[in-house]
């Protein structure tokens, strides 16, 4: 369930424009199929006026604000401004203005008929000088955001293009409504504090973490609470898995059209460059580019920063660490950790019984299951989502079957990294899941050989692996990743993997004779 009551807010002086503008711009709306808030009729019947108003805006993904003539004469709408710009900043309501034959510059400086309204104002002795700063405050900041300065052309024009510009938003609009989010408003406090220490510069910034662990979700949380603050945005989810099928240039329409709403025919990633460019050098971005994993996927959509205006924010979510400080990152890279035991709990419940609470007859095992994900969230929705409406003895089957058969789905999502690996990284990474997982790490790299002291750091950036206290240590669930990609060499027959690391597997083949060749390493304890 969406968490807006409303799409859109209208703020506007009755007076002047109720019976004209406004409500032409209300039918067009609703005609759109836009669930619209206006006072005179949405407010439910015997609750007070003022915190109905209020209620509203905080329950409106957009607001429109009509700043006409005599707009600043009303204490209601100053009021109703205030309340919109703070829930801007704290909820990241979208803020519209319209400047309805009014200058902006005189909304902002309080001249003209706001000079007017507001003299009325201070002589008023029921009006305080603190909340009289305050409203004076309120027109100069949304003087500044960027708005519709209506003048000369035909209201009908403008209504139908602010109306198109409103529902292609929504349309674009993204959400995690179906995802419950839990541990997300820590990691989303930091990152904002980051960006206020930035400077106004192009700037990039990194999320990175392993498999499932998360990027995605915070990139969007943060998206949609900042996305405001830019003239343009967009989102471009599994750019990997997008390249991979429809090339770079797709992924540069994408982009262009999201920012500017306009179809480009490009062909070649290098035409894609230029346009992007040119286009966007003078704009205000916000770009989430989610997914990469390739060098070549950044030149063609966010090579440098000066392809973009100042103030532009590129975010980029990646489980190769290397490849973010490859890219104008440097130290501004935000590592995604793992859930706790409380918040996996909470995710956990959420998925299966759509609450953030223990049913009492499923506490035992809820824990278990808890315990096998490891903080993972992509674990808790797989398991999760699987045990909806099940009865206690198919939770207990499915738990006692998690012990010897990993679920298939979450090791799926974990071997993409692995895949991306060379060979030489790849037998690395298997080793030390199979025979090294806890180890010293300079005894591992004298075991292994030249270069691999290098390829543990490759391991390392690219979220398989951690080292604490000199040890390398691996998720359980990324171990499991590396069993199952060694026993696919041979499933019937042991004997014909690469690696043997259970004690029993190395008796049996040895009992049965029938290791092969293909065996180059075993582990006896």
């Amino acid at each position: 369930m969406s968490q807006w009551k409303y799409e859109v807010f209208l703020n506007f002086y009755g007076e002047d424009t109720r019976k004209n503008f406004t409500d032409h711009l209300y039918t067009t709306l609703i005609q759109k199929g836009i669930n619209v808030y206006r006072d005179d009729e949405n407010l439910e019947q015997g609750k007070p006026i003022a915190s109905g108003l209020m209620k509203a805006i905080e329950e409106s993904q957009y607001a429109i604000i009509i700043l006409s003539k005599n707009y600043a004469l009303s204490k209601w709408c100053l009021n109703e401004l205030v309340k919109i710009l703070g829930c801007m900043k704290e909820k990241g309501l979208k803020v519209r203005p319209i400047f309805y034959h009014v200058n902006p510059s005189d909304v902002g400086n309080q001249r003209e008929s706001f000079e007017k309204a507001f003299l009325k104002h201070e002589e008023d002795r029921k009006v305080g000088k603190e909340q009289v700063k305050e409203w004076r405050s309120a027109l100069k900041e949304v003087s500044k955001i960027r708005g519709r300065h209506l003048v000369d052309s035909p209201e009908s024009v403008d209504i139908e293009e602010i109306t198109e510009s409103i529902f292609d938003e929504l349309n674009c609009e993204l959400s995690n409504d179906s995802e419950h989010l839990v541990g997300i408003d820590s990691h989303v406090k930091e990152m904002i504090n980051l960006f206020s220490t930035m400077s106004d510069n192009v700037r990039f910034i990194g999320i990175w973490g392993m498999p499932g662990i998360g990027k995605t979700t915070l990139a969007l949380a943060i998206y949609n609470r900042i996305r405001h603050q830019f003239e343009a945005s967009s989102f471009i989810y599994d750019i990997r898995e997008k390249d991979e099928k429809n090339g770079r240039e797709h992924l540069q329409k994408q982009l262009l059209y999201e920012t500017l709403r306009v179809k480009e025919d490009i062909w070649d990633p290098r035409i894609g460059i230029n346009v992007i460019k040119k286009r966007l050098l003078n704009k205000k971005v916000l770009i989430v580019l989610d997914d990469v994993d390739k060098d070549e996927q950044l030149e063609a959509l966010a090579g440098k920063p000066d392809w973009f205006g100042l103030g532009s924010m590129i975010i980029i979510t990646s489980r190769d660490k290397h490849l973010l400080k490859r890219h104008h990152l440097g130290t501004t890279i935000h590592k995604v950790h793992g859930l706790d035991n409380d918040e996996a709990l909470e995710l956990f419940c959420w998925y299966v019984f759509k609450q953030t609470y223990l049913k009492n007859d499923f506490e035992d095992l809820s824990n278990g299951f808890v315990k096998y994900a490891k903080g993972l969230p992509i674990a808790l929705k797989v398991l999760g989502s699987s045990l909806i409406d099940r009865p206690r003895e198919v939770w207990e089957d499915y738990l006692h079957q998690l012990e010897e058969i990993p679920e298939e789905k979450i090791l799926d999502k974990l071997e993409i990294s692995y895949r991306g690996l060379t060979k030489i990284e790849k037998d690395l990474f298997l080793d030390i899941a199979c025979f090294f997982k806890g180890e010293d790490k300079n005894r591992v790299a004298h075991i292994e050989g030249s270069g691999c002291k290098k390829n543990i750091e490759t391991l390392k950036d690219k979220s398989l692996i951690t080292i604490l206290g000199g040890k390398l240590h691996m998720h359980d669930l990324i171990q499991q990743m590396g069993w199952r990609i060694v026993s696919r060499e041979s499933p019937q027959e042991r004997g014909r993997r690469s690696r043997l690391w259970f004690c029993k597997d190395v008796f049996h083949v040895l009992k049965k004779n029938t290791v092969s060749g293909s065996v180059y390493r075993h582990k006896l304890n």
